[in-house]
């Protein structure tokens, strides 16, 4: 049975919670579909983050990039909406989910968003 895009991420116990770490995941084939047009933008999404109790599992993570392929977004809508399930599902330390999309109409657009564990 092929796989399905889910809204779920995976964690998976952090093998060195002891110590803090960056890693850095991206996402090169990142599609959505514009809101306005209905036309489809492409981008790539980058994941840095210093784990907490988990890290992601990168099987779920790109069946969680798949389910946005069919749905109207905005590229700032994209980025934050990721950072909240990441943070919510994964609990890292610090995060950065950087969405840099392909050029439509002349405009390249890249959205930043961050998050920061209380100490």
């Amino acid at each position: 049975m092929p796989s399905q895009p889910q809204k779920h991420l995976d964690p998976v116990p952090n093998p060195h919670p002891d110590r803090e770490y960056e890693v850095e995941i991206e996402c090169p084939e990142f599609t959505a579909i514009c809101p306005v047009t209905g036309q489809p933008d492409f981008g790539t999404i980058t994941f840095k983050y210093v784990p907490g109790p988990y890290i992601c599992e990168l099987k779920s993570l790109k069946l969680y990039i798949w389910s946005f392929r069919d749905e109207g977004h905005f590229h700032e809508d994209i980025t934050n909406r990721m950072l909240k399930d990441f943070v919510e599902q994964i609990k890292p330390r610090k995060l950065s989910v950087t969405g840099k999309f392909n050029v439509r109409g002349g405009i390249y657009t890249t959205v930043r968003a961050e998050y920061a564990q209380e100490k």
